[in-house]
Protein backbone atom coordinates (compact mmCIF):
# COMPACT_ATOMS: atom_id res chain seq x y z
CA UNK A 1 0.00 0.00 0.00
CA UNK A 2 1.31 3.65 -0.97
CA UNK A 3 1.15 6.06 1.33
CA UNK A 4 2.21 9.65 1.61
CA UNK A 5 2.20 11.80 4.52
CA UNK A 6 2.51 15.70 3.77
CA UNK A 7 1.87 19.30 5.94
CA UNK A 8 -0.02 20.64 3.23
CA UNK A 9 -1.83 20.74 -0.55
CA UNK A 10 -1.33 24.32 -2.36
CA UNK A 11 -1.35 25.10 -5.82
CA UNK A 12 1.36 26.87 -7.48
CA UNK A 13 0.64 30.00 -6.42
CA UNK A 14 0.56 28.96 -3.05
CA UNK A 15 -3.00 30.68 -2.16
CA UNK A 16 -5.18 28.05 -2.22
CA UNK A 17 -5.71 24.59 -2.67
CA UNK A 18 -4.86 22.80 -5.60
CA UNK A 19 -7.08 21.26 -8.41
CA UNK A 20 -7.09 16.83 -8.11
CA UNK A 21 -8.06 15.94 -11.51
CA UNK A 22 -7.43 12.45 -12.85
CA UNK A 23 -8.52 9.29 -11.03
CA UNK A 24 -10.22 10.33 -7.81
CA UNK A 25 -12.37 7.54 -6.79
CA UNK A 26 -11.41 4.89 -3.99
CA UNK A 27 -11.27 1.33 -4.37
CA UNK A 28 -13.78 -1.55 -2.26
CA UNK A 29 -10.43 -1.18 0.39
CA UNK A 30 -9.00 2.38 -0.02
CA UNK A 31 -9.88 5.17 2.47
CA UNK A 32 -8.70 8.67 3.00
CA UNK A 33 -7.14 9.57 6.41
CA UNK A 34 -7.51 13.33 7.26
CA UNK A 35 -5.59 15.17 9.70
CA UNK A 36 -6.06 14.24 13.07
CA UNK A 37 -6.08 15.92 16.70
CA UNK A 38 -7.73 16.75 19.66
CA UNK A 39 -9.74 19.84 20.09
CA UNK A 40 -6.48 21.96 21.36
CA UNK A 41 -4.65 21.40 18.84
CA UNK A 42 -7.20 22.38 16.20
CA UNK A 43 -5.11 25.25 13.71
CA UNK A 44 -6.01 28.64 13.11
CA UNK A 45 -3.65 30.59 10.75
CA UNK A 46 -3.60 29.35 7.16
CA UNK A 47 -6.15 27.50 7.04
CA UNK A 48 -8.53 26.81 4.23
CA UNK A 49 -12.15 27.25 4.18
CA UNK A 50 -13.79 23.83 4.09
CA UNK A 51 -10.57 21.53 5.63
CA UNK A 52 -11.43 18.44 7.03
CA UNK A 53 -9.91 16.91 10.28
CA UNK A 54 -11.00 14.58 12.75
CA UNK A 55 -11.10 15.45 16.67
CA UNK A 56 -10.14 12.70 18.88
CA UNK A 57 -11.91 14.69 21.83
CA UNK A 58 -15.47 14.79 20.20
CA UNK A 59 -14.91 11.95 18.05
CA UNK A 60 -16.16 13.16 14.79
CA UNK A 61 -15.55 14.66 11.99
CA UNK A 62 -15.10 18.67 11.26
CA UNK A 63 -15.19 21.24 8.85
CA UNK A 64 -13.33 24.52 8.88
CA UNK A 65 -15.91 27.52 8.65
CA UNK A 66 -13.33 30.70 8.29
CA UNK A 67 -12.05 32.93 11.19
CA UNK A 68 -15.29 34.30 12.81
CA UNK A 69 -16.93 30.96 13.01
CA UNK A 70 -14.36 28.28 13.25
CA UNK A 71 -14.26 24.53 13.21
CA UNK A 72 -18.04 22.58 13.18
CA UNK A 73 -18.63 18.85 13.30
CA UNK A 74 -20.87 17.00 10.67
CA UNK A 75 -24.19 16.84 12.12
CA UNK A 76 -25.86 13.47 11.38
CA UNK A 77 -28.69 13.77 9.11
CA UNK A 78 -31.07 9.89 10.05
CA UNK A 79 -33.38 8.59 7.69
CA UNK A 80 -35.26 7.31 10.82
CA UNK A 81 -35.93 10.42 12.83
CA UNK A 82 -38.95 12.72 12.61
CA UNK A 83 -39.17 16.08 10.73
CA UNK A 84 -38.45 18.14 7.50
CA UNK A 85 -40.27 18.54 4.26
CA UNK A 86 -41.05 17.51 1.14
CA UNK A 87 -38.14 15.00 -0.05
CA UNK A 88 -36.48 15.58 3.17
CA UNK A 89 -39.61 13.57 5.51
CA UNK A 90 -37.53 12.35 7.76
CA UNK A 91 -34.64 13.70 8.38
CA UNK A 92 -33.32 16.06 11.51
CA UNK A 93 -32.46 15.91 14.90
CA UNK A 94 -35.94 15.58 17.14
CA UNK A 95 -35.73 18.18 20.10
CA UNK A 96 -38.42 17.21 22.93
CA UNK A 97 -40.24 19.97 25.75
CA UNK A 98 -42.23 18.10 28.38
CA UNK A 99 -43.54 18.40 32.25
CA UNK A 100 -43.87 22.04 34.36
CA UNK A 101 -46.95 23.77 35.29
CA UNK A 102 -49.10 24.01 32.16
CA UNK A 103 -51.26 27.18 33.50
CA UNK A 104 -50.77 30.65 35.04
CA UNK A 105 -48.64 31.14 38.19
CA UNK A 106 -52.41 31.98 39.75
CA UNK A 107 -53.42 28.54 38.84
CA UNK A 108 -50.53 26.42 38.52
CA UNK A 109 -51.44 22.74 37.53
CA UNK A 110 -48.40 19.97 36.20
CA UNK A 111 -48.56 18.33 33.07
CA UNK A 112 -47.63 15.31 31.80
CA UNK A 113 -47.80 16.88 27.88
CA UNK A 114 -45.04 15.67 25.45
CA UNK A 115 -44.03 18.41 22.66
CA UNK A 116 -41.26 17.65 20.01
CA UNK A 117 -39.65 19.89 17.36
CA UNK A 118 -37.36 19.68 14.55
CA UNK A 119 -34.43 21.78 15.93
CA UNK A 120 -32.85 22.49 12.08
CA UNK A 121 -36.23 24.19 10.92
CA UNK A 122 -38.18 26.86 13.21
CA UNK A 123 -41.51 26.42 13.71
CA UNK A 124 -43.86 25.75 16.21
CA UNK A 125 -44.05 22.21 18.50
CA UNK A 126 -46.28 19.19 17.95
CA UNK A 127 -47.84 16.50 20.06
CA UNK A 128 -45.55 14.25 20.78
CA UNK A 129 -47.90 12.04 23.78
CA UNK A 130 -47.91 12.30 27.25
CA UNK A 131 -45.34 10.94 30.59
CA UNK A 132 -46.99 8.54 32.27
CA UNK A 133 -46.89 10.70 35.17
CA UNK A 134 -48.02 14.50 35.25
CA UNK A 135 -45.13 16.66 37.52
CA UNK A 136 -42.96 19.95 37.52
CA UNK A 137 -39.77 18.68 37.78
CA UNK A 138 -39.21 16.06 35.10
CA UNK A 139 -35.90 15.06 35.24
CA UNK A 140 -33.76 13.91 31.78
CA UNK A 141 -31.62 11.14 32.62
CA UNK A 142 -30.05 10.72 29.59
CA UNK A 143 -30.83 10.39 25.77
CA UNK A 144 -29.61 8.29 23.25
CA UNK A 145 -30.07 8.61 19.08
CA UNK A 146 -32.99 6.66 19.69
CA UNK A 147 -34.56 6.70 22.95
CA UNK A 148 -35.12 9.55 25.62
CA UNK A 149 -35.34 8.64 29.34
CA UNK A 150 -37.24 10.60 32.37
CA UNK A 151 -37.61 10.35 35.85
CA UNK A 152 -40.73 11.83 37.58
CA UNK A 153 -39.83 15.03 39.81
CA UNK A 154 -40.56 13.79 42.79
CA UNK A 155 -40.96 10.32 43.05
CA UNK A 156 -38.59 7.35 41.63
CA UNK A 157 -39.79 5.45 38.54
CA UNK A 158 -38.19 6.60 34.94
CA UNK A 159 -39.57 5.83 31.95
CA UNK A 160 -38.68 6.09 27.84
CA UNK A 161 -39.93 7.39 24.65
CA UNK A 162 -38.23 6.58 20.93
CA UNK A 163 -37.75 9.26 19.57
CA UNK A 164 -38.37 8.23 15.96
CA UNK A 165 -42.29 7.16 16.81
CA UNK A 166 -44.58 9.11 18.27
CA UNK A 167 -46.39 7.78 21.62
CA UNK A 168 -46.54 8.18 25.46
CA UNK A 169 -43.30 7.29 27.41
CA UNK A 170 -43.22 3.72 28.94
CA UNK A 171 -41.54 1.75 31.85
CA UNK A 172 -37.79 1.97 32.41
CA UNK A 173 -37.07 1.14 35.77
CA UNK A 174 -36.47 3.42 39.34
CA UNK A 175 -33.87 5.65 40.57
CA UNK A 176 -32.41 6.01 43.99
CA UNK A 177 -32.97 9.40 43.51
CA UNK A 178 -36.48 11.00 44.61
CA UNK A 179 -36.65 14.74 45.04
CA UNK A 180 -36.84 17.31 42.76
CA UNK A 181 -34.69 19.78 41.03
CA UNK A 182 -32.17 17.24 39.62
CA UNK A 183 -30.73 16.91 36.19
CA UNK A 184 -29.09 14.43 33.84
CA UNK A 185 -26.78 14.38 30.77
CA UNK A 186 -25.39 11.56 28.41
CA UNK A 187 -23.22 9.89 26.39
CA UNK A 188 -24.57 7.61 23.89
CA UNK A 189 -24.85 4.73 26.16
CA UNK A 190 -24.52 5.77 29.45
CA UNK A 191 -26.93 8.55 31.47
CA UNK A 192 -26.55 9.92 34.57
CA UNK A 193 -28.43 12.19 37.06
CA UNK A 194 -27.97 14.45 40.32
CA UNK A 195 -29.16 16.88 42.16
CA UNK A 196 -32.03 17.59 44.51
CA UNK A 197 -33.02 20.19 47.27
CA UNK A 198 -32.12 18.08 50.51
CA UNK A 199 -30.86 14.73 51.22
CA UNK A 200 -29.23 13.24 48.18
CA UNK A 201 -28.44 16.23 46.15
CA UNK A 202 -24.41 15.23 45.68
CA UNK A 203 -25.15 11.87 45.00
CA UNK A 204 -24.63 10.47 40.92
CA UNK A 205 -26.56 7.77 39.40
CA UNK A 206 -26.47 6.39 36.39
CA UNK A 207 -28.64 3.90 33.61
CA UNK A 208 -27.21 2.30 30.79
CA UNK A 209 -29.85 3.83 28.07
CA UNK A 210 -30.32 0.83 25.50
CA UNK A 211 -31.45 -1.49 28.86
CA UNK A 212 -34.55 -0.59 31.41
CA UNK A 213 -33.41 -1.16 34.47
CA UNK A 214 -32.95 0.28 37.64
CA UNK A 215 -30.43 3.46 38.03
CA UNK A 216 -27.01 2.53 39.81
CA UNK A 217 -24.80 4.76 42.10
CA UNK A 218 -22.21 6.27 40.48
CA UNK A 219 -20.25 8.55 42.87
CA UNK A 220 -20.90 12.42 43.99
CA UNK A 221 -20.79 15.64 43.13
CA UNK A 222 -18.18 18.01 45.27
CA UNK A 223 -20.77 20.64 46.63
CA UNK A 224 -24.05 19.24 45.58
CA UNK A 225 -26.56 20.50 42.95
CA UNK A 226 -29.97 22.33 43.41
CA UNK A 227 -31.64 22.38 39.85
CA UNK A 228 -28.03 21.89 37.79
CA UNK A 229 -27.60 23.16 34.62
CA UNK A 230 -25.70 20.00 32.57
CA UNK A 231 -24.35 18.97 29.44
CA UNK A 232 -21.58 16.80 28.34
CA UNK A 233 -19.10 15.39 25.27
CA UNK A 234 -19.22 12.19 24.32
CA UNK A 235 -16.41 11.55 27.26
CA UNK A 236 -16.88 14.52 29.59
CA UNK A 237 -20.22 15.24 31.53
CA UNK A 238 -20.60 18.85 32.95
CA UNK A 239 -22.91 20.04 36.20
CA UNK A 240 -23.31 23.74 37.08
CA UNK A 241 -24.49 25.84 39.37
CA UNK A 242 -23.43 23.51 42.47
CA UNK A 243 -24.43 24.81 45.73
CA UNK A 244 -23.44 24.36 49.78
CA UNK A 245 -26.42 24.92 50.95
CA UNK A 246 -30.21 23.36 49.90
CA UNK A 247 -31.64 26.77 49.84
CA UNK A 248 -28.90 28.41 48.41
CA UNK A 249 -27.97 28.84 44.66
CA UNK A 250 -24.19 28.25 43.48
CA UNK A 251 -21.83 29.05 40.93
CA UNK A 252 -19.44 26.13 40.81
CA UNK A 253 -19.02 24.19 37.83
CA UNK A 254 -17.98 20.57 38.13
CA UNK A 255 -17.07 17.91 36.16
CA UNK A 256 -17.00 14.02 35.58
CA UNK A 257 -15.85 11.54 33.30
CA UNK A 258 -18.82 9.72 31.75
CA UNK A 259 -17.58 6.36 30.91
CA UNK A 260 -15.41 6.23 34.77
CA UNK A 261 -17.06 5.92 38.14
CA UNK A 262 -16.14 8.34 40.58
CA UNK A 263 -16.84 11.43 42.33
CA UNK A 264 -16.65 14.83 40.56
CA UNK A 265 -13.94 17.05 39.84
CA UNK A 266 -13.49 20.94 40.43
CA UNK A 267 -14.28 22.52 36.84
CA UNK A 268 -14.88 26.45 37.33
CA UNK A 269 -17.34 29.05 38.35
CA UNK A 270 -20.04 30.71 36.38
CA UNK A 271 -19.95 34.46 36.21
CA UNK A 272 -23.74 35.31 35.55
CA UNK A 273 -24.45 34.48 39.26
CA UNK A 274 -25.83 30.59 40.67
CA UNK A 275 -27.99 28.53 39.41
CA UNK A 276 -31.84 28.76 40.45
CA UNK A 277 -34.90 26.17 40.39
CA UNK A 278 -35.08 24.31 36.87
CA UNK A 279 -31.84 26.16 35.08
CA UNK A 280 -32.62 25.41 31.23
CA UNK A 281 -29.45 24.24 29.18
CA UNK A 282 -27.88 22.80 26.36
CA UNK A 283 -24.47 21.53 24.75
CA UNK A 284 -23.08 20.14 21.85
CA UNK A 285 -19.80 18.04 21.81
CA UNK A 286 -17.70 21.39 22.49
CA UNK A 287 -19.97 23.37 24.21
CA UNK A 288 -22.41 24.30 26.77
CA UNK A 289 -24.88 26.73 27.34
CA UNK A 290 -26.40 27.70 31.09
CA UNK A 291 -29.60 30.48 31.33
CA UNK A 292 -29.76 32.05 34.28
CA UNK A 293 -32.80 34.48 34.56
CA UNK A 294 -32.20 36.16 31.27
CA UNK A 295 -28.58 35.67 30.59
CA UNK A 296 -27.11 32.61 28.68
CA UNK A 297 -23.50 31.45 29.86
CA UNK A 298 -21.70 29.54 28.27
CA UNK A 299 -18.60 26.62 28.99
CA UNK A 300 -16.30 24.99 26.81
CA UNK A 301 -16.79 21.56 27.93
CA UNK A 302 -12.88 20.64 27.28
CA UNK A 303 -10.89 23.34 28.61
CA UNK A 304 -11.10 23.54 32.56
CA UNK A 305 -12.39 27.37 33.61
CA UNK A 306 -14.76 29.82 34.22
CA UNK A 307 -18.26 30.40 32.37
CA UNK A 308 -17.95 33.28 29.50
CA UNK A 309 -21.25 35.60 28.73
CA UNK A 310 -22.81 34.12 25.00
CA UNK A 311 -25.86 36.04 24.87
CA UNK A 312 -29.20 36.83 26.19
CA UNK A 313 -33.02 35.32 26.23
CA UNK A 314 -35.48 37.97 25.19
CA UNK A 315 -37.76 39.43 27.65
CA UNK A 316 -40.30 36.91 26.69
CA UNK A 317 -38.11 33.89 28.37
CA UNK A 318 -36.63 32.89 30.89
CA UNK A 319 -34.01 30.27 32.61
CA UNK A 320 -36.91 28.06 34.09
CA UNK A 321 -37.98 26.04 30.97
CA UNK A 322 -36.46 23.35 29.23
CA UNK A 323 -33.46 23.05 27.00
CA UNK A 324 -32.39 20.61 23.98
CA UNK A 325 -29.61 20.77 21.37
CA UNK A 326 -28.21 19.46 17.62
CA UNK A 327 -24.80 19.84 17.19
CA UNK A 328 -25.29 23.46 15.69
CA UNK A 329 -28.25 24.79 17.29
CA UNK A 330 -29.41 25.27 21.20
CA UNK A 331 -33.21 25.77 22.03
CA UNK A 332 -34.47 27.39 24.83
CA UNK A 333 -38.36 26.73 25.91
CA UNK A 334 -40.93 27.75 28.79
CA UNK A 335 -39.83 29.51 32.03
CA UNK A 336 -40.72 31.52 34.52
CA UNK A 337 -43.53 33.85 33.12
CA UNK A 338 -46.46 31.72 31.62
CA UNK A 339 -45.27 31.39 28.58
CA UNK A 340 -45.25 29.05 24.97
CA UNK A 341 -42.08 30.62 23.67
CA UNK A 342 -38.99 28.53 21.76
CA UNK A 343 -35.88 30.54 21.39
CA UNK A 344 -32.96 29.30 19.66
CA UNK A 345 -29.17 30.38 19.58
CA UNK A 346 -26.15 29.16 17.11
CA UNK A 347 -23.31 27.56 19.33
CA UNK A 348 -21.13 28.88 17.01
CA UNK A 349 -21.96 32.11 17.25
CA UNK A 350 -22.64 34.32 20.68
CA UNK A 351 -25.36 36.37 20.25
CA UNK A 352 -28.78 36.67 21.84
CA UNK A 353 -31.90 34.11 21.15
CA UNK A 354 -34.45 34.46 18.68
CA UNK A 355 -37.37 33.25 18.00
CA UNK A 356 -38.51 29.78 17.15
CA UNK A 357 -41.94 28.70 17.52
CA UNK A 358 -44.47 28.20 19.80
CA UNK A 359 -45.10 24.62 22.52
CA UNK A 360 -48.40 23.42 22.58
CA UNK A 361 -49.20 24.09 26.25
CA UNK A 362 -48.70 27.33 28.50
CA UNK A 363 -45.34 26.55 30.75
CA UNK A 364 -44.94 28.02 33.97
CA UNK A 365 -41.29 26.85 35.16
CA UNK A 366 -39.70 23.99 36.36
CA UNK A 367 -39.80 22.01 32.32
CA UNK A 368 -37.39 19.53 30.96
CA UNK A 369 -36.09 19.04 27.35
CA UNK A 370 -33.76 17.04 25.73
CA UNK A 371 -32.67 15.56 21.52
CA UNK A 372 -31.43 13.16 20.14
CA UNK A 373 -28.78 15.39 18.27
CA UNK A 374 -26.92 16.63 22.09
CA UNK A 375 -23.08 16.81 22.38
CA UNK A 376 -23.04 13.81 24.32
CA UNK A 377 -23.43 11.89 21.11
Amino acid sequence: MSKINVRSFSNENEDGAPDLVGITTFSATSFFVPTRGTTAQRPSDHVEVGSLRYNYDTKNLEYYRGKTIGWSQFELIDPDLGGGTGSNIGLGVRGIFTGGYAAAASSPKVTNTINFVTISTTGNAQDFGDLAAADQDIVRCGSSRTRGVFRDGNSAPMTFITFASTGNSVTFGNSGLTENRANGLSSETRGLHAGGTTSNRNQIEYITIASTGNAVDFGNLITGALSPATGASSTRGIFAGCATHPSTSGNAIEFITISTLGNSQDFGDLVNGGTTYQTASSSNSTKMLVTNDHSIEQIIIATLGNGTDFGDLSSNLDSQGGGCSSPTRALFGGGNDPNVNIEYVEFATAANAVDFGDLTYIQNRHGCGTSNGHGGL
